[in-house]
């Protein structure tokens, strides 16, 4: 006797059905159609990322360049989007995030922490479904850069 495990497909719902045919969703009702900006879901996605344990900073060289520049304008404001490119559609996002992680960091559960960050933050604000967080670590940060800033 041979046992075999068979995995059942989920049955779509009528939620599920009515997206598909282009019936109401949270962004779509009969009554008006919401948009987001790109602008907003990267906001949404670059403070999510912030958030974890683990990432020194977004971007690459010249766009951290330029942001530490611009944050010693007084009056001027931190870019909570720098490192981030979104791709959104009209209820779908797809995210990448660069980042500089801190030294000693798992690289793997870093990239899994803000993937799962990123998709709850972006999917309970604005109701899109996020299909795709690409994250790049382009440096690792080490402690001893600090100090030599610094001086």
């Amino acid at each position: 006797m041979s046992s075999s495990v068979t995995e059942r497909s989920p049955q779509p719902t009528s939620s599920s059905l009515s997206r598909r045919e282009g019936g109401p969703s949270a962004l779509n009702t009969e009554t008006g159609r919401t948009t987001i900006a790109d602008g907003v879901v990267s906001k949404i996605a670059g403070i999510a990322t912030r958030e974890i344990d683990g990432v020194h900073a977004l971007g690459g060289g010249a766009a951290r360049t330029i942001g530490a520049l611009r944050e010693r304008i007084p009056g001027s404001k931190t870019n909570v989007s720098q490192g981030v490119t979104v791709e959104v559609g009209e209820e779908e996002a797809a995210v990448d995030v660069d980042i500089i992680a801190e030294y000693g960091i798992a690289i793997a559960d870093l990239a899994a922490g803000i993937r799962r960050n990123v998709i709850v933050a972006v999917e309970r604000m604005t109701g899109m479904t996020v299909t795709e967080v690409n994250v790049s670590v382009l440096d690792v940060h080490l402690p001893t850069e600090d100090t030599s800033e610094d001086e």
